[in-house]
């Protein structure tokens, strides 16, 4: 392992900014385009493609952040192994997880595609949209291997300390994307069917071309057929990565039922709600790339045996972060209507995504100290605690105060946003009082 991947010595500022700057690229690209499709489907296609495209999204991210939950459980693994300078549990480790994340994968796509409608019934979707998110749904589910394996592929460079690799994975997948949507949606009219086929195919091109890419890297490590194999590594990750994946399924089950919510309100909130969900993924970006940098750097120095330099990584995560985080929120509270109408041209639309962005404009900041918090104690593999305080804030604040809000008269959407930084400070409480004692000894390090 080279200077640059030593996260054990050296600047914390200047490793963290170099090593979460690719990881920040990929997210942007990530987050461009799942808006590719709401932005064609909005300017080219129908009002209910939007609501289609938004709710069948909505759908499938409840099984691809379960993956990534997943995923980031090796990431830790490996980063304990890499700063243990414990070299030849890698192979086996990586090798277990490319055959436990295929059985995975194989079974999700069944279930996407078997159970689509009663899922999109249960969310209560428009009726004009119902079809087209089925639509949606099923065609993601068909190819739905290709979106874990560019996750488990992602997660071993990420150990690795390589960031950059997977920013050239999701670029071309992105680049596919556009191409995909612009031919299927703009040129052959096939709404959100088109954006649902655009994103497979590019999520396919991705990971085969990023196996060409591993093939002629020369890597400290190799996998070979004796590794790929359920070996006692599988519940190793699966330790730390059970609750983490537990947390963003609960989660994002809350999440679905926030949609379900809106959806009650009729097409143009749930509309205009698609648009506001592309702009928040847009403002989260610099809160998930503090938190997937921060689990490499803290896991390599508790491996290391320097904890006082993994507790310096995490202050550092909630300064920068909020200090970007203030400008990005006011940018939103004040332009928000001018941001959405990026991706739709009904001044209906715009006003209902308005409403919910001024009121969840100040999650941009204090994302930033949850996320720190949560990369930091993940790097400890204390994902139990979590995915507890996770489901806390998500089940007694978020899901409350959203039901709340939207069964008002005349209901805005501007209440089921503010739902989400009254949850997060909620969250930091807890997060405080469980690194107050774990600093103490209250709680066995």
């Amino acid at each position: 392992m080279n200077d640059i991947n030593d996260f054990t010595t050296g600047s914390i500022s200047k490793k963290m900014i170099r090593f979460m700057v690719p990881i920040l690229a990929a997210l942007v690209l990530q987050a461009m385009y799942g808006a590719v499709d709401l932005l064609i489907v909005g300017k080219f296609g129908t009002t209910a493609g939007i609501s289609g495209v938004t709710t069948g999204s909505s759908i499938m991210n409840l099984f691809t952040f379960t993956i990534a939950a997943l995923t980031t459980a090796v990431t830790v693994v490996m980063g304990r192994y890499l700063g243990e300078k414990n070299y030849s549990n890698i192979s086996k480790l990586l090798g277990s997880a490319v055959s436990f994340f295929f059985v995975v994968g194989v079974a999700l796509s069944f279930v996407i595609v078997c159970f689509a409608r009663p899922i999109v019934t249960l969310l209560q979707t428009p009726p004009e949209a119902v079809d087209l998110t089925v639509q949606y749904i099923r065609i993601c589910g068909l190819g739905y291997i290709f979106v874990v394996f560019y996750n488990v592929i992602s997660c071993i460079f990420r150990g690795f300390g390589d960031s950059t690799s997977p920013l050239i994975f999701v670029l071309i997948a992105c680049v596919v994307n556009i191409v995909g949507d612009l031919l299927l949606v703009a040129v052959l009219h096939m709404n959100a069917a088109g954006a649902a086929i655009a994103t497979i195919v590019a999520q396919a091109v991705s990971v085969l071309l990023s196996l060409i890419i591993i093939k002629r890297k020369k890597l400290p490590f190799t996998i070979t057929k004796n590794d790929v194999c359920f070996s006692v590594e599988v519940p190793k990750f699966l330790v730390i990565g059970a609750p983490l994946a537990l947390q963003d399924l609960l989660t994002n089950v809350t999440f679905l039922a926030l949609c379900a919510f809106v959806n009650r309100l009729g097409l143009e909130a749930s509309s205009g709600y698609g648009v506001a969900q592309k702009v928040q993924s847009f403002v989260m970006l610099i809160p998930v790339a503090i938190m997937q940098s921060m689990a490499s750097f803290v896991a390599q120095n508790v491996g290391a045996n320097k904890e006082d330099r993994a507790r310096k990584v995490m202050l550092f995560g909630m300064g920068f972060g909020s200090a970007i985080g203030v400008v990005v929120g006011i940018a939103v509270f004040c332009f928000g209507d001018g941001i959405s109408t990026l991706f739709t041209n009904d001044p209906a639309v715009v006003a209902r995504s308005f409403e919910f962005l001024r009121g969840f404009a100040a999650e941009a900041v204090v994302t930033c100290l949850l996320f720190s918090f949560m990369g930091y104690f993940n790097g400890h593999a204390r994902s139990l605690f979590v995915m507890l305080q996770s489901l806390a804030q998500s089940f007694l604040v978020r899901l409350p105060v959203s039901y709340i809000m939207s069964i008002k008269p005349d209901a805005s959407l501007t209440g089921v946003g503010l739902a989400a930084p009254l949850a997060t400070c909620f969250g930091i409480l807890l997060c405080f009082i469980y690194y107050r004692k774990l600093q103490k000894g209250f709680i066995t390090q």
